[in-house]
């Protein structure tokens, strides 16, 4: 049994503030991007996280989006490596459950916010899950994450940017173990970046039992005190990420970065967030709420 399973339903366009469209997951029961502003969001905790507008004078650029969705990550990236460099040869692969999700990504409004030449390749990963161009050779591969990044293991596929963006940790937490940032580790190139747009201690956890270094996506401007981080970017040359706060550093100390787990990359969700639980009440760590109030976060 496939523990994840796909949906059927009507996906409706749900508008965020910077003028960008989302769609809500009733599977998963959270939306597939910040409502603050999807784009926005494709483009600071992804393709800027991961250097690609510096990076895109190479020759050649390796991408993985791990949790294709609408597709905007993918977006994001093509538009920041050819305005910078046309010629950059890219290669892209996509890892997406549900395949309906794309092809609803490609109706107006949803896919007027890219440019025409991201809106025909859109359209063809959408409709055909390849697209080839000659500058471009993407592949979007459906079904559970956790045995389609196998066929990239086998290849030997190495990204210079992986894309992480799966649903919220309590709600998919099948792809945020340690044995599957192990998987997505050995697809990382060892000049590469991982960008994520969690924060969670256990997450930042699961990264560094993986073999991979972290540093965090620092806020911009002023910020409430709940709001220290925007993301993780993962590596595995240290020297190349925005070094943890203190505040950061300390909440890996606490249950909260008890990493979940799925030794064989087939458990239930349900199986998974139970093992996490009973692992966290066992442990004698400093009470997250405790670290909470210590630094004062509302």
């Amino acid at each position: 049994m496939t523990p994840l399973t796909q949906q059927s339903i009507a996906w409706i366009p749900r508008l965020t503030e910077d003028g960008s469209f989302t769609f809500f997951s009733e599977v998963f029961n959270e939306t597939f991007h910040s409502r603050q502003g999807a784009k926005q969001e494709a483009f600071l905790k992804f393709a800027q996280a991961t250097d690609l507008e510096s990076r895109s004078q190479q020759s050649h650029l390796r991408l993985l989006d791990v949790c294709y969705g609408l597709g905007y990550n993918t977006a994001a990236a093509i538009e920041t490596i050819w305005a910078t460099n046309p010629d950059c040869q890219i290669e892209i692969y996509g890892l997406e459950l549900d395949e309906t999700v794309p092809r609803a990504a490609i109706a107006p409004p949803v896919l007027e916010i890219w440019t025409p030449k991201v809106q025909e390749i859109l359209q063809a990963i959408a409709q055909h899950q390849v697209c080839k161009l000659p500058h471009l050779n993407a592949k979007l591969l459906i079904g559970d994450a956790r045995q389609t990044i196998q066929h990239l293991t086998d290849l030997d596929f190495q990204a210079d940017a992986i894309f992480f963006d799966p649903f919220s940790p309590r709600r998919c937490p099948q792809l945020w173990t340690v044995e599957f940032f192990r998987q997505v580790a050995k697809c990382l190139a060892p000049e590469g970046k991982l960008a994520t747009y969690s924060r969670s201690a256990a997450v930042r956890s699961a990264l560094l039992a993986a073999g991979l270094n972290i540093g965090t996506i620092p806020m911009a401007g002023v910020q409430r005190s709940h709001e220290w981080s925007q993301g993780t970017v993962a590596a595995f040359d240290a020297g190349r990420l925005h070094p943890l706060a203190q505040m950061e550093q300390e909440h890996l100390q606490t249950r909260a970065a008890i990493a979940y787990r799925d030794p064989d990359l087939s458990d239930t969700a349900a199986t998974i967030l139970t093992r996490h639980q009973q692992e966290q009440q066992a442990c004698t760590q400093e009470s997250t709420s405790s670290w909470r109030r210590r630094w004062g976060i509302d």
